[in-house]
């Protein structure tokens, strides 16, 4: 494989992910410090109090970036840490950890690529309605300003939303991430409040001269047969999943048929709300980490002819190993979408990692996925989409959401109990495959 002179190697981070440091420096409450305290919501009673601790450690952090090899960096700003309420005072002393870092990221050469908002929303304002509420979308606005007023003068591009359809299903609709409901209604409100607030910070950082972009995760939906239903069934899930929050970005509105599906309303849309949300984007970011075989519920086995495709190779999160997918979701964004510059903002997978005798981490699930991955990254490229670059979920090991601290993404190893950092046996061979151009 051989990748552009000019294509971008980088990892990702999350704030609550890493950080620690909940209650230090004026912090506000998130929706995931007080979810991750409720009992039964996250495996093994884990918060994200402490994390890997990136707050106290993020000089030698980046040190370990820097070491990596790689061109950009991208990490999220907890909102909470900003304006501790979610609305009214900015707390600076919580802008200065990201002031330090986008200086500490400059001097060795890593390009900065800030998200604004990945899922840690300030508690106050869940507590006036959450997402559920437009003016969440108003206070994300106020958010953005500040930390583009302190920032923007040293990083010329900020992605809006992390994952949206994670923060509206999983959130308001699954139930198994904050704020951990289960109404249809709240769901698709706390989605369209999602898509305004993203439209109205891109034009803000539009005004200011920067660049929006936005970063959506999709699956391939694989129909469990050729029969109609099933793939009827493929449709509509793909809409529901990637459709809903990118068709209004790109002016479409929502689907159809989702809408119908769903008996939606559209009581939370405004005049003028889908000409703010498609607001044009400099960059779409796409993170990708399996595909979905879809079966409709009503169709036997014997009535398909032909049995489910087999799950096949599962990383430790139980999700299917398919490379092919990333190829797939690449070429639609460009040739169905027109996204004329694409970066994969993650892609990784989780395994046990167990350290060795020598201390070491010989991760080779983890190489043999990437190395997929990559190679499919390649083929898109080679079919003429705009891929501008690839960041490897995670850096590090650190909070996995619901699964707390069981589940490992890192290219480095964190010992939960001493906090020390092992590189894997994946990070020094990304670190070959990035100097070798591929």
């Amino acid at each position: 494989m051989a990748f552009p002179d000019d294509f971008t190697w980088g990892v990702a981070t999350a704030s609550y992910q890493i950080e620690g440091a909940f209650d230090e420096d004026g912090r506000g409450e998130s929706i995931w410090d007080r979810f991750s305290r409720t009992p039964g919501k996250v495996l093994g009673g884990d918060t994200g109090d402490v994390a890997c601790d990136h707050y106290h450690r993020m000089r030698s952090d980046v040190r370990l970036i820097a070491d990596l090899g790689v061109d950009a960096y991208r990490f999220s700003i907890a909102w909470p840490r900003v304006v501790p309420d979610g609305i009214g005072e900015v707390n600076h002393a919580g802008l200065d950890f990201y002031d330090q870092l986008t200086d500490e990221l400059l001097d060795v050469g890593i390009a900065p690529y800030p998200t604004l908002y990945h899922w840690d929303l300030p508690q106050a304002l869940e507590e006036r309605g959450g997402w559920r509420n437009r003016i969440t979308a108003e206070a994300f606005l106020d958010y953005a300003t500040a930390v583009t007023d302190r920032l923007g003068d040293r990083i010329g591009r900020f992605a809006t939303l992390n994952e949206p359809w994670c923060s509206a299903i999983l959130g308001h609709l699954v139930g198994e991430h904050a704020p951990g409901m289960q109404d249809t209604e709240a769901a698709l409100a706390a989605a369209h409040h999602l898509l305004l607030a993203h439209g109205l910070a891109a034009q803000h950082l539009h005004a200011d001269g920067l660049e929006a972009g936005y970063v959506v995760n999709q699956e391939t939906m694989i129909p469990a047969s050729d029969h109609p239903a099933d793939v009827d069934a493929a449709r509509l899930a793909d809409q529901k999943m990637s459709g809903w929050f990118l068709d209004p970005v790109v002016g479409r509105g929502y689907p159809a048929e989702a809408a119908g599906h769903y008996g939606w309303d559209e009581a939370p849309v405004q005049s003028g709300d889908l000409d703010v949300i498609a607001e044009p984007l400099d960059f779409i970011g796409l993170n990708y980490y399996t595909a979905s075989v879809i079966a409709d519920p009503y169709v036997s086995d014997s009535e398909r002819g032909v049995r489910r495709p087999d799950a096949g190779e599962l990383t430790d999160m139980g999700w299917p190993v398919h490379p092919g997918g990333l190829t797939v979701q690449l070429r639609r964004l460009a040739e169905d979408y027109g996204f004329d510059a694409i970066y994969v903002t993650e892609n990784g997978a989780a395994y046990p990692d167990p350290v060795g005798a020598d201390g070491t981490v010989n991760d080779a699930d983890r190489i043999s996925y990437l190395d997929r991955h990559l190679r499919a990254a390649a083929d898109a490229l080679d079919a003429g989409v705009p891929l501008r670059g690839y960041f490897v979920w995670s850096l590090m090991d650190n909070f996995e959401w619901a699964w707390g601290y069981s589940k490992r993404f890192g290219l480095v190893h964190v010992d939960y109990a001493t906090l020390d950092r092992t590189p894997k046996a994946s990070y020094r061979w990304l670190r070959d495959v990035i100097t070798s151009g591929g």
